[in-house]
């Protein structure tokens, strides 16, 4: 019986710890969540930003070139 009672109160204290952590956890998850919702990464960024994007006019035609440069850079 003793040992019965025992191994009753070993699993009720796993279920706490287990119950305890989890709650922490979803708890740390909404935290997390409430920080970086009003993050705007989308935004015009500050300062004294450029756009460094150019558009480049490639013949389409000379696959043979692109699929060279392809194997040779893998891009």
């Amino acid at each position: 019986m003793k040992r019965m009672l025992r191994a009753f109160f070993d699993l009720l204290k796993v279920f706490v710890i287990f119950t305890g952590f989890t709650i922490l956890f979803y708890y740390a998850i909404i935290w997390v969540n409430l920080e970086y919702q009003g993050y705007h990464k989308y935004d015009e960024p500050e300062g004294a930003a450029l756009k460094v994007t150019k558009m480049v006019h490639e013949r389409t035609d000379d696959w043979r070139n692109r699929l060279i440069f392809f194997f040779l850079n893998g891009e």
